[in-house]
């Protein structure tokens, strides 16, 4: 009669030290797209699928009623504005893009890539943003406030301000990038991974609960955090 085999289980368990989780970002397919015609995507509430605008010129875009933008392509857009409250982008690419001013509250942004684009103002406030990465971006006032972000990634971007407040982000990371002011104040985070941003000033620092960051970017944040926890240095 053969000896019992004993089972062996393995747990790999992670931690602290094993750094923060990347983010899970998810591939963007796109199959044959059609040419749209620039009225139909300066304005409408019609759905815009597959489709792809290369060079549009507008003063404004005014998207109603949770516009759809799904597999398709925006390249070299230039708008003085881009009205887009509640819109919902899917599987797309914004290359190229140059936006005054971007109103897109509450919106969805689900397998979405930015690339080399210039965005002066982003009122995103309330918005979800899933596997979505920005590329070689130019940012003024990114307004994330009460927003969901998972799985993010922020590469060689220059952000003026970053507004996080009451925001949950998870799996979010900033190769490369530079931060005038971050805010934090009242956030959740979990696999945050600032170390590869120059941070120069964040609002709250108790709103980095949840963040990795570097020990030279401890000491550049040294002073902020010291006035925050009320610390006279001198």
């Amino acid at each position: 009669m053969s000896e019992p085999v004993a089972s062996v289980i393995v747990m790999v368990v992670r931690t602290p030290h094993d750094g923060p989780r990347p983010p899970r970002l998810r591939p963007i397919r796109l199959g044959a797209l059609a040419a749209v015609d620039v009225d139909a995507l300066r304005h409408g509430d019609t759905d815009l699928e597959s489709v792809e605008a290369d060079g549009a010129s507008l003063d404004a875009l005014v998207w109603d009623h949770r516009r759809h933008l799904d597999s398709s392509r925006l390249t070299r857009l230039r708008a003085e504005g881009w009205a887009a409250r509640s819109a919902v982008l899917t599987d797309s690419i914004l290359d190229g893009v140059d936006v005054l001013s971007l109103a897109a509250a509450e919106s969805e942004w689900r397998g979405v890539e930015i690339r080399g684009s210039r965005i002066g103002s982003a009122e995103l406030y309330g918005a979800s943003w899933r596997s979505v990465r920005l590329t070689g971006c130019r940012l003024g006032y990114v307004n994330l406030r009460d927003s969901a972000l998972t799985d993010v990634a922020f590469t060689d971007c220059v952000i003026d301000e970053l507004d996080l407040l009451r925001s949950t982000a998870t799996r979010v990371s900033f190769a490369g990038c530079r931060i005038a002011r971050l805010d934090v104040t009242g956030s959740s985070l979990a696999d945050v991974d600032l170390r590869g941003a120059r941070l120069a000033d964040i609002a709250e620092p108790a709103g980095l609960r949840g963040a990795t960051i570097t020990p030279d970017q401890l000491l550049d944040l040294a002073p902020a955090i010291a006035a925050a926890l009320g610390i006279a240095v001198g």
